[in-house]
């Protein structure tokens, strides 16, 4: 075999030099940086609790979950992705395991602080997101901690700070001190200045007596404040509702819109006093309304005292049965008749809507029924009756009364009167149930009060809505309407 002189090609050339030059040169390919520099690197991995960062170190740098957001307790995934490019701060370049540790938020804090020092010597606006409910005020993420006093959140004191948790914000920094890594701010502030202008246009526009909608802002124990649009209005205790309440918070919630009335605008104080009940009806003026004397109506003893009783007609509404009233005969105790919290059917004598008192009668009210009798006067009992200048009964629109029936079209009609027709009916029916035990327990009810049982004539009754008045027009004796009456409980 020849012998092969052919010389092996060179694969590599050594144009570094000795070991010491080698390793000068990769060291010169490695980062250069000491503790508290700001670096930059890409996430490699996430751990649930440490970030790895590729920053061209000889080693990863690894962030600790703390370390990673200025918010408390949150989940690297959320902050990170694998890829995301990263700012952070060199924490220590080894610690005792021989790892770098860094901190993004550090790194955040220290960009944010430079930013934060600008926006105040220029007087500016900062802007973020509330991350915190603390006490005392709120914790504003605005590249650093903020903290925002509860005091200053709103034009006035806020007592519940939950629902600002999550909204961003702007707001005017107060103080600023690096090195107590102090950072004070007011909402309150800002508002004032940006609504200030718009404030006196609405101010001026608004008044007395105008009725406006708006949003229950926030709830104190003296009242509501209501939202009219970017300002603020008072609703006192005393006028949220018609009947007595211990607490606002028994009528309205933060966030429910009402319509409200315009009382008062005080210019100067910069106040608007507001009211919910004079949008709504006066439950006074709505019984008035409809109920008329002589009506029967369903009511529960609320208290009893030496001259009569009081009882509850509707909410909020009493009436008092004088002591005269209670029985057709003498009572020395008013509790021989009847006990508290009681229910009774008792007759409306007279509303004086001035003075706020009606005048009820329970013996008128026992004696304009009898158990065994099927003569039933639904007008008696609150179904709305209407008569012609000649004392006839009106009949509802969309019924014949030459038919007796229905005309079509007019179903709605017909379901609200039949309706209001079912319901004096089970009242009628009621009535004569508790008519019936009355006069079972009469005899001991006298007994218990030292007397025996005292006749009298019946007296004559003369409203339209009593069954013993006259009969001409009367919606209890009208052939036709007896015959739907009949018709209707299926007769």
């Amino acid at each position: 075999m020849a012998e092969n002189n052919t010389e092996v090609a060179k694969v590599a050339i050594n144009d570094i030099g000795t070991e010491e030059d080698f390793i000068k040169a990769v060291d010169s390919t490695i980062k250069n940086f000491d503790d508290g520099d700001l670096v930059e690197g890409t996430v490699v991995k996430i751990d649930h609790d440490e970030v790895l960062v590729d920053i061209g170190y000889k080693t990863e740098g690894v962030i600790p979950s703390r370390e990673l957001s200025i918010k408390k307790d949150v989940d690297p995934d959320e902050v990170v992705k694998v890829g995301d490019p990263i700012e952070a701060l060199v924490v220590t370049k080894e610690d005792k395991e021989g790892r770098l540790i860094l901190s993004k938020k550090r790194a955040q804090y220290e960009r944010a602080w430079g930013d934060i020092e600008k926006i105040k010597e220029a007087d500016g606006v900062v802007e973020g997101t509330v991350i915190e409910a603390v006490k005392g005020g709120l914790i504003v993420d605005i590249g650093l901690r903020g903290f925002l006093p509860a005091s200053l959140v709103e034009m006035r004191r806020v007592r519940d700070l939950s629902p600002y948790i999550g909204q961003k914000i702007k707001a005017k920094i107060l103080e600023l001190d690096k090195n107590r890594n102090n950072v004070v701010l007011s909402r309150r502030q800002y508002l004032e200045e940006t609504q200030s202008e718009v404030r006196e246009t609405f101010l001026s526009q608004l008044k007395k007596g105008q009725i406006r909608e708006g949003v229950v802002s926030s709830i104190v124990n003296f009242g509501a404040f209501v939202d009219l649009g970017g300002v603020d209005g008072l609703i006192h205790v005393s006028e949220l509702s018609w009947k007595h309440i211990d607490h606002p918070s028994e009528v309205v919630k933060v966030g429910d819109k009402v319509t409200v009335e315009v009382l008062d605008v005080d210019l100067d104080r910069e106040r608007i006093s507001l009211s919910l009940k004079a949008t709504q009806e006066d439950p006074w003026q709505r019984f008035a309304r409809t109920h008329v004397p002589g009506q029967i109506v369903k009511g529960k003893v609320t208290k009893i005292v030496q001259f009569g009783v009081f009882i509850s007609v509707e909410d909020g509404i009493e009436g008092l049965v004088h002591i005269s009233e209670l029985a057709n005969r003498h009572v020395e105790n008013p509790e021989t008749v009847v006990k508290p919290g009681e229910t009774v059917f008792v007759k409306v004598i007279d509303v004086d809507l001035d003075r706020r008192r009606i005048s009820l009668s329970l013996k008128q009210a026992n004696d304009s029924v009898d158990p065994a009798s099927e003569d039933f006067d639904p007008a008696l009992y609150g179904m709305p009756a209407e008569y012609d200048e000649q004392g006839n009964y009106k009949y509802p629109e969309g019924f014949d009364p030459n038919t007796n029936e229905w005309i079509a079209g007019y179903e709605k009609q017909r379901e609200e009167w039949e309706a209001q027709y079912a319901a004096a009916h089970e009242l009628w029916e009621e009535h004569k149930e508790f008519v019936a035990k009355e006069l079972e327990n009469a005899a001991e009810s006298a007994a218990a009060d030292g007397q025996g049982p005292k006749e009298e004539k019946p007296v004559e009754e003369t409203s339209n809505y009593s069954s013993a008045a006259p009969t001409t027009g009367t919606l209890a004796d009208s052939d036709q309407l007896a015959a739907l009456r009949d018709q209707l409980l299926g007769k």
